[in-house]
């Protein structure tokens, strides 16, 4: 197929410009972090980095049929001095794909004559919505049961055989290349100091050699134990962005005919990997709040309708680790308008918590970190343009830490069955639980000793800025989606008020009780499983309301940022290590 580049030079030139284009930069060459590991550490990373390049060459398959073909035409365009291609591998290798929305949810598409598929890469390219659903129903009207709960899984790559459609599974559409990482995970076990890790990684390295789900519960339970590691290597695996499988609960007869076979919906993983080196002051400080999930537990919502995964009675199967960062690859590292402060794995869907696997919090130090001038200036005049006086001296950037542990913590609060049923909402109306759990927690937690009146003060008032966003998002924005609903259920309540000339009032003594208020409303839209009733909740709070505009276009004049990127010098010289 022949390529070319959607994007002007004169707009690639602005996109790719310090102003236009952020940068986070992941530990360096010279980092001490990593200079002071032991020399069996050291060596392991080259291997650990050299794998999540090809868990990320993977997942370009995934996400798109077109992005490695593009890739490469772009290489060999760029060495004939085409500028216009070298600018756009900029924002290729930045948002790791031909498509994505920038920060201000504007849909980015580098190659021209493509457009952006629901299916993504895990299903055919000319695959439509309609056909699929009739595919399905057509199959399971013939017993076809087994073919189509294995379509239906979040670890299948779909594809077309005669009039119906196959699953396969990724780990055998992509054999040779996770062959290639269970070698190089099962060296970087060899000379890595720490037992436990390198048990991990022997066994992530077996479950990449079998398409056996059960081995990657293996993996994954072995991973959610470990504490006191030097080093942090993950598989991430989230489904957030496949838009054509969830559909199916859109389709009322075919609804009804996998709810007949008790067929699970799932929908398709991205893949991803994170490497860096577990920081030991700031994991202690994550682990403090550990104590205190029970407590978080006992005060949910309507915590008597669903079973408690987190309890007083049993040993809290959850560790957490702040993470100096090397390398993130694949989905983890793609900046679609943001990236991510931390995960919370395993996600409900996968089995390793069927067998008594625990979950791992990590957090991502050098992408929450604030460290030039420039930025700092920049968070100044924000404040100064849409929050009252009054309010600035409880903006603490360093409080977005707590708000996010929180955020992280909430995952393993709640209800856990009849979400996959919410559909294309589950994602949305999750991520919005999680916000409104660490917000409705404030008081909870600050008369328990965690935190002091000021830092809870500080909490909400610098979350509830930084909720303020430069445009509306796109339904399929789920982290984003949420901000809009937060916003216009505050000031519906009255919690929040924004003026005539866009200058934010928050009323700390009423955010939390709002916040409580509008769990309890989300949690019984989970305990429902009722796709109608989802859609109902997200759109009847999903509106972008005039003083929202008020407010974006005045952040559009302080921030130019469209895209942003990681900047992995050390990743880069370990990837390039011969060994």
């Amino acid at each position: 197929m022949k390529f070319n580049c959607a994007l002007s030079i004169e707009e690639l030139e602005k996109r790719t410009s310090k102003d236009y284009l952020l940068e986070k930069k992941m530990l360096d060459i010279d980092a001490p972090e990593y200079n002071t590991l032991k020399d069996g550490d050291k060596t392991a990373l080259i291997y650990l980095v050299k794998a999540g390049r090809i868990i990320e060459k993977i997942n370009m398959e995934l996400d798109s049929h077109y992005n490695l073909p593009f890739k490469k035409y772009l290489e060999e365009e760029a060495k004939k001095n085409n500028n216009q291609a070298k600018l756009t591998k900029i924002l290729f290798d930045a948002q790791k794909g031909i498509f994505a929305l920038d920060c201000e949810s504007n849909l980015i598409k580098l190659a021209q004559g493509l457009e952006k598929r629901k299916g993504r890469g895990f299903y055919p390219d000319d695959l439509e919505e309609k056909e699929f659903h009739k595919i399905l129903i057509k199959m399971l009207k013939e017993n076809k049961v087994d073919e189509v709960r294995k379509i239906l899984n979040q670890r299948s790559v779909v594809e077309r055989k005669d009039n119906e459609l196959v699953a396969i599974d990724y780990v055998d559409k992509f054999k040779d290349d996770f062959k290639e990482i269970a070698q190089l995970l099962l060296k970087a076990s060899c000379v890595s100091t720490n037992i436990d890790f390198n048990e991990y990684l022997r066994l992530q390295a077996d479950a990449f050699l079998t398409a056996d789900p059960m081995k990657d519960a293996y993996a994954d339970k072995k991973w959610a134990t470990l504490q006191d590691t030097p080093l942090e290597f993950t598989v991430t695996r989230e489904n957030y962005s496949d838009e054509m499988t969830e559909t199916v609960f859109e389709n009322e007869e075919l609804s009804n005919l996998l709810k007949m076979n008790n067929i699970e919906v799932i929908s398709k993983d991205y893949l991803g990997a994170r490497v860096g080196i577990v920081n030991k002051e700031g994991t202690d400080y994550i682990l403090k709040v550990k104590e205190y999930l029970p407590l978080m537990a006992k005060n949910m919502p309507y915590n008597d309708e669903y079973e408690q995964v987190i309890s007083d009675e049993e040993e809290i199967s959850q560790t957490m680790v702040d993470v100096d960062l090397i390398d993130v690859a694949g989905d983890v590292g793609a900046f679609r308008a943001g990236i991510t402060l931390a995960e919370n794995l395993p996600n409900n869907d996968k089995l390793s918590l069927s067998i008594g696997g625990g979950r791992r919090n990590v957090y991502h130090r050098q992408i929450r970190f604030v460290t030039s001038e420039d930025a700092k200036k920049k968070i100044q005049e924000r404040l100064d343009n849409i929050l009252i006086k009054d309010l600035h001296k409880f903006y603490d950037d360093k409080m977005d830490h707590p708000f996010t542990i929180g955020h992280e913590n909430s995952h393993s609060l709640g209800p856990k069955e009849g979400c996959e049923a919410l559909g294309k909402y589950k994602s949305i109306i999750e991520e919005n639980k999680a916000d409104m759990v660490s917000l409705a927690m404030l008081d909870v937690l600050s008369e328990a000793g965690l935190y002091t009146k000021e830092e809870k003060e500080k909490i909400i008032v610098t979350y509830q800025t930084d909720n303020m966003l430069k445009s509306k998002p796109e339904l399929t924005q789920a982290h984003r989606v949420r901000s809009v609903m937060q916003n216009y259920f505050f000031l519906k309540e009255g919690a929040i008020e924004i003026s005539s000339d866009g200058f934010l009032n928050i009323h700390t003594d009423k955010m939390v009780e709002t916040a409580r208020k509008m769990l309890s409303e989300i949690i019984k839209v989970q305990l429902s499983g009722d796709f109608s009733k989802g859609e109902k909740y997200v759109l009847d709070n999903f509106i972008w309301t005039d003083e929202m505009e008020t407010v974006a276009q005045k952040l559009k004049k302080i921030s130019k940022r469209l895209n942003g990127t990681t900047v992995q010098n050390l990743a880069d010289k370990l990837f390039n290590e011969k060994i």
